[in-house]
């Protein structure tokens, strides 16, 4: 049987392919955002609006649910089949939308007093406004949390190219809205757009879900359903743990409010490019990993191999990413959003921004991959340590620095916070298993640190003998952008085959798909 190393990549693969094209389209509508909207208060407002809804999503769907139904369901689906997965989806699918409409009903009558909460700097008209906002994107928390569960419930399956998708039909969906209804509404055409993207999202996943046989709709819920309780038990520890991690656009939107007007926006700017390697690799790579982890949790010895080799293929696959995120953000950013109202402070700030971000990229990825774990062995204490600490250094670090870095302070607070959680989550998934994890040997690191080097010189000189077309047009631009790619990958592919890394074995077998 193929080594679960190679089953995750396969499934990361997959979903890769399918978040590419939701990931370009997400960078088409931020570029439209950025044309008609550019970096102004009235944006601020409507971004902190949104933060809000999506902070509830990140947290109650995309957070505490994740970590609670998709390793009970998993194991739930493996140990009994289908027909008691269903009973359970559906049952969690009324405990979804009963807690979604709560949250909804709550969020909205507190809609000033959050406004007030994460922008204290805004006031008057951009007050008013991002409460108006605020109100109108609550419902969105229930569409996208139903969404979510299907999500759950397919990638359990096998699923993983439809759920990785559907958010690029919410993103089709969000530009011809704007589109059409930008010139009659303004800025208010936003909410309505990330309303009737978030509802095509859930549909499409919905659709998919019914088509493979597995029908979810609202039921009675059985109070003595032993693995319901298990969810039960662990959402509301999860939901304090993981709310500790929505607080990163909380702090950067709430210091963002007192610095010069435009700095939420470049950050907002600079976040979203940062997501499309996110999206692609490490979300990917994260979800692919946390039904296998789960399905193998009460083995300590494979679990803390497939542990240690997803965090190790995640390093091997971020480190030139992120190298190449820093050397060309001032081009990647002038390409995409350099355009109508975006002008030149935007576009030095937002690149500033993104290159401090992408220092923090690899901390990211292994956080990612570290908390799905501890989501895996049903570790709520764990995931509060990790996401508490990640918080405390980068309130500590952007309250430090934003007086003299501005807004690149609370860059640098996002990445030395996540840098921090990677090695502390480690640290306490070593300690929770009693294992020696042994990931990063001295003579991988070196093989890595060589090949770094080398794509870092040659990444350099590029930028020195074939200059940026700054005048050209968005085609040659992105060619030049393409061509550094494709040399950066070239280079880092190359020296890191040379040095014969364990990892090209493992990509050639899940291409292969070998037994």
């Amino acid at each position: 049987m193929a080594k679960a190393i190679d089953t995750i990549i396969r499934h990361s693969m997959v979903m890769t392919i399918g978040t590419f094209a939701s990931r370009i389209l997400g960078l088409i509508r931020e570029t439209i955002i950025a044309a008609f909207f550019g970096a102004t208060r009235q944006l601020d407002a409507f971004l902190v609006a949104y933060t809000l809804a999506n902070l509830a999503r990140q947290l109650l769907a995309e957070g505490a649910l994740s970590a609670t139904f998709v390793p009970v369901f998993s194991r739930a689906l493996s140990a009994q089949g289908e027909t008691r997965a269903k009973e359970l989806g559906r049952q969690a699918l009324t405990l979804l939308i009963v807690i979604g409409l709560f949250v909804v009903c709550l969020g909205i009558i507190l809609s000033p007093q959050l406004v007030s909460l994460i922008a204290p700097g805004f006031s008057g008209e951009e007050a008013a406004l991002a409460v108006s906002f605020t109100k109108r994107l609550f419902p969105f928390l229930l569409i996208i949390s139903l969404s979510a569960l299907v999500m759950g419930v397919l990638n359990s399956l096998g699923s993983f190219f439809v759920p990785a998708v559907a958010p690029a039909v919410s993103n089709v969906v969000f530009i011809v809205v704007v589109l059409f209804f930008y010139e009659k509404f303004g800025i208010s055409a936003l909410p309505v757009a990330v309303l009737a993207g978030g509802v095509s999202q859930f549909c499409v996943q919905w659709i998919w879900s019914a088509w493979r046989g597995f029908v979810l709709y609202p039921t009675k819920i059985n109070r003595a359903d032993d693995e319901l309780k298990t969810m039960m038990r662990l959402f509301l520890p999860y939901v304090v743990g993981l709310s500790f991690n929505q607080l990163h656009p909380i702090i950067s939107r709430v210091m963002g409010s007192f610095l010069e007007a435009g700095s939420i926006s470049v950050l907002n700017y600079a976040d979203r490019l940062l997501q499309l390697p996110l999206g692609l690799f490490v979300i990917a790579i994260s979800q692919a990993v946390l039904p296998t982890l789960s399905k193998v949790s009460s083995n300590k010895d494979e679990f803390v191999e497939i542990f240690r080799d997803s965090l190790r293929f995640s390093f091997f696959l971020i480190l030139p990413i992120s190298i190449m995120a820093v050397i060309f953000s001032p081009e990647a950013v002038n390409c995409v959003f350099y355009r109508g109202a975006f002008d030149d402070w935007a576009w030095r700030a937002t690149s500033q921004s993104l290159a401090i971000y992408s220092l923090g990229l690899l901390g990211m990825a292994l956080t990612n991959v570290t908390l799905r774990a501890i989501y895996a062995c049903g570790l709520p204490k764990g995931a509060m340590l990790v996401t508490s600490s990640t918080v405390v250094v980068n309130f500590l670090i952007s309250a430090s620095t934003m007086r003299w870095l501005s807004y690149r302070g609370l860059a640098l607070g996002v990445a030395c916070a996540f840098t921090s959680g990677a090695f502390l989550g480690i640290s306490y998934l070593a300690k929770a298993t009693g294992k020696s994890l042994k990931i990063f040997n001295l003579k991988w690191c070196a093989k890595l640190a060589l090949s770094a080097c080398l794509l870092v010189l040659f990444s350099i000189a590029y930028k020195f003998l074939l200059p940026y077309p700054f005048g050209r047009s968005t085609i040659a631009k992105a060619l030049w952008l393409i061509g550094a790619g494709v040399l950066g990958v070239s280079v880092y592919g190359f020296i890191t085959l040379f040095c014969r890394l364990q990892e090209w074995k493992w990509i050639i077998r899940s291409i292969k798909g070998e037994d």
